[in-house]
């Protein structure tokens, strides 16, 4: 299954948060659609805390964050109300978005961020605890989804598809915030002309 590249339309796709809204992305804002493993995968949850300290800015900059899991509806809403997010956070446990966005699975490539990134795994334990983090290393079914991020534009096109190379991989802060500034600077530019 070939990966989705830029400037392919973003598929259409129907996620819900975890109060069972509809998210709607990708159509008159910039988008950042982010793909996640588990919640209980250190790495993942890592990652949401950095992101969730960045989203005052990002948000000022336009930028619209939706965040994937696919993993059951219950355990996602459980994970919300014990860590609240200030952007939408969706459960797909019949990973049906996740086939659409060719998301990759792969045991090799989670022992592989265990190995290359045991600081970055340590810190994640420390935001989840140590006994969940063992059980996702170990498991089989969601726990081997690979993170993947897409960049997409207000016409709905992707301008960047990153598919993680291991479990702990995902696009730089720095991609995400030029993107995010990109869209900003057209957006006053177009303001100011009218």
């Amino acid at each position: 299954m070939a990966r989705l590249t830029s400037p392919q339309e973003a598929p259409l796709v129907q996620l819900k948060d975890v109060d069972g809204n509809i998210i709607t992305f990708g159509h008159g804002s910039r988008t950042l659609l982010t793909f996640y493993r588990d919640p209980a995968c250190p790495f993942c949850n890592l990652h949401l805390y950095q992101l969730t300290d960045k989203f005052k800015k990002l948000d000022n900059l336009g930028l619209q964050i939706v965040v994937a899991f696919s993993a059951d509806p219950s355990e996602i809403k459980r994970f919300v109300l014990a860590r609240p997010r200030p952007f939408p956070v969706a459960a797909d446990p019949n990973r049906e978005v996740y086939e659409v966005y060719r998301i990759e699975k792969s045991f090799m490539r989670k022992l592989l961020a265990v190995i290359t990134r045991p600081i970055v795994w340590i810190k994640g334990m420390s935001k989840v605890g140590f006994v969940r983090s063992v059980k996702t290393l170990g498991g089989v079914g969601t726990a081997n989804n690979m993170p993947a991020d897409f960049l997409i534009d207000e016409s709905g096109k992707i301008v960047e598809a990153y598919y993680g190379k291991d479990a702990g991989d995902h696009i730089s802060f720095e991609r995400v915030d030029y993107f995010a500034s990109k869209g900003f600077a057209n957006k006053h530019s177009r303001s100011a002309r009218t």
